[in-house]
């Protein structure tokens, strides 16, 4: 019941007053952004999310676009910016997402939503992390989030997807407060941001 019913009420009927209440916030980090970031306030970028179906994901945009000569995007810790690396640790670059909880692409707590081309990756058992929707936080994330390996989020993604309850999600939003608060687990040790998934070996 509370699977079914209750989480996709929660997720809309939160997300809705969320959005009301966090608009200040919203326009001050908009302004912000437009002038650190080069006048680039959102990331949009398609994510799968549900049985595999792929949606735009909407976040607060934490680099620029800067290339080199031959066109290629420079590395990631040369592109983010101080009040990107502001908004990235305080995990405010994950505010527009309510937007996807509201429209029904992602819930507050599920697996996060990866990039389109790990698909082909996954093994059987990783796949079902895809079998309920995307969260903006989840059970991964409040055990070690982007400092642990790629093959220990995917435990705890099944882990959750085998285990959901009203209580797991409770758990799950009290430990992320103490998460963002302590900015424990942002990035990978020694670098500017998540290191891509490469399969398994």
């Amino acid at each position: 019941m509370y699977k079914i019913f209750f989480k996709p009420f929660f997720d809309f009927i939160f997300s809705f007053l969320l959005l009301l209440i966090l608009s200040p916030v919203f326009v001050v980090i908009i302004i912000l952004l437009y002038f650190f970031n080069q006048k680039n306030v959102f990331f949009l970028q398609s994510r799968p999310g549900k049985n595999d179906k792929v949606f735009r994901i909407i976040k607060f945009k934490t680099m620029t676009d800067e290339r080199d000569g031959d066109g290629v995007l420079l590395p990631d810790e040369i592109r983010l910016t101080k009040m990107g690396k502001f908004v990235r640790k305080t995990s405010l670059d994950e505010l527009p997402q309510l937007l996807n909880v509201l429209k029904g692409d992602m819930s507050f707590i599920g697996p996060r939503p990866l990039l389109v081309s790990y698909l082909e990756l996954y093994n059987a058992e990783q796949k079902r992390r895809h079998h309920i929707k995307p969260g903006i936080t989840g059970w991964a994330q409040v055990n070690g989030r982007n400092a642990i390996t790629w093959q220990q989020k995917f435990i705890f993604d099944v882990y959750y997807v085998d285990n959901i309850s009203f209580l797991m999600d409770v758990k799950i939003v009290l430990l992320t407060i103490k998460k963002v608060l302590k900015s424990e687990g942002i990035n990978t040790a020694g670098k500017a941001t998540t290191e891509s998934f490469k399969g398994n070996e």
